[in-house]
């Protein structure tokens, strides 16, 4: 039987996530999941490819704050609720431009900078937030949050543990699955058998396949420091390069829900379509 295995939150896009033992689904997603968005002067967003320091960040919630902490610079708190007081500034994660998002303070700007080297905003979703997805898989009503391009990612053990088995025939180091970055982790499953899902169904939640998951250099570095090396994508690289698109290299599959409400915990066992 295919089960949840693992449920994990990225409340801050690049910034560390952590795990979790059930999660609510909205409109956007996994409630809390990339609901905060750290961008520079001119509203751009950024992420470890450019700023890998922000692999020390690390993340937690509470009922009413975001929790960010580094290990040489202590932590600082930040509201979840949405402030009508608050400065809308225009945010760009990639093509999607021009969406409006609360400034979190100058205190929260400061912080980060500090710790990151750059200076930059961190910004978090509000009412005047609205971004469709506009994946090929998309329809009218589907949104997202701050994610890439769609609202969740979805990976198997079975997969990684392939993985790992080709970069150790390869004479490296396993990695773990945190190097991807998902929401769901299912077990139970032959590997890469996530590439021919349709659809999920999870305790009720029903989820809609938005495509393969094309990999960058974030998956390098490790969570905790940011440094970098070859591994996984140079064993990606030798069979599981896109065919329609060779120069990307896949793992995982992108989901949007089709149930916007609903909740889901590890264990829970998943109906495949």
């Amino acid at each position: 039987m295919i089960r949840v295995s693992g449920l994990f939150l990225h409340p801050v896009k690049s910034l560390r996530g952590f795990p979790v033992d059930r999660a609510n689904v909205d409109d956007l997603g996994l409630e809390g999941d990339r609901r905060f968005l750290v961008i520079d002067d001119a509203g751009k967003f950024l992420t470890q490819r450019t700023v890998p320091r922000m692999a020390r960040v690390a993340t937690a919630l509470c009922e009413e704050f975001l929790h960010l902490s580094e290990q040489d610079a202590g932590s600082i708190t930040v509201p979840l609720a949405p402030d009508t007081r608050a400065d809308l500034r225009p945010v760009t994660v990639w093509r999607d431009s021009g969406m409006l998002a609360e400034d979190c303070g100058d205190d929260s700007a400061a912080w980060l900078g500090g710790v990151l080297g750059v200076p930059c905003r961190l910004v978090r979703i509000g009412p005047d937030f609205r971004r469709p997805v506009t994946r090929d898989h998309a329809r009218p009503g589907d949104l997202l949050a701050f994610a890439d391009g769609a609202p969740l990612l979805v990976t198997t053990m079975a997969s990684l543990d392939e993985l790992n088995r080709r970069i150790r025939g390869n004479g490296g180091d396993p990695v773990m699955m945190d190097r991807f970055r998902p929401n769901l982790v299912l077990e139970g499953t032959e590997p890469f058998a996530e590439d021919h899902w349709s659809t999920l169904e999870i305790a009720g939640v029903r989820f809609r396949s938005a495509g393969p998951c094309d990999r960058c250099v974030v998956t390098t570095a490790d969570p905790l420091t940011g440094q970098r090396g070859k591994e996984p994508l140079a064993t990606l690289a030798k069979f599981r390069r896109d065919p329609d698109s060779p120069s990307s290299v896949l793992f995982g599959v992108n989901l949007i829900q089709e149930s916007k409400s609903g909740q889901i915990a590890v264990g829970d066992p998943v109906r495949i379509a």
